[in-house]
């Protein structure tokens, strides 16, 4: 049995740094969510990598300087349509797909992301 974290298991801070660089470069490009995103990009993926650091298992990093996620009412100011959803899966995918990982760790960790996406829906 793995005792090991997904976060420890996909290679930790350096393979956030690596997804969270290649889905960025892909949602502010993106056609429909683009306009998600209209802060600071260093910032957004700052904030994203303590995120999926604390997500997947790792340190608590996101907590430790932006206190509880509270994702769901973060996400409350910007509307966010089921089409919405599709389109960051489809980047995320994308970006998890570059990860020197294999393909059974790459569909365990992208398969963390679909409820939480559909869960920031609110339009």
């Amino acid at each position: 049995m793995e005792n090991r974290t997904l976060y420890e298991r996909i290679g930790g801070d350096e393979a956030l740094q690596l997804l969270t660089d290649k889905f960025y470069d892909l949602v502010f490009e993106h056609e429909l969510i683009s306009r998600l995103f209209k802060s600071d990009k260093d910032i957004i993926k700052e904030k994203q990598r303590l995120f999926l650091t604390q997500f997947l298992g790792g340190p608590q990093l996101y907590s430790d300087v932006h206190g509880h996620p509270m994702m769901r009412a973060r996400h409350m100011p910007h509307t966010i349509t089921e089409d919405d959803a599709v389109a960051w899966l489809q980047c995320m995918s994308q970006a998890v797909g570059v990860l020197p990982i294999s393909k059974e760790l790459k569909d365990e960790l992208f398969d963390r992301f679909p409820r939480t996406a559909f869960f920031m829906v609110n339009s």
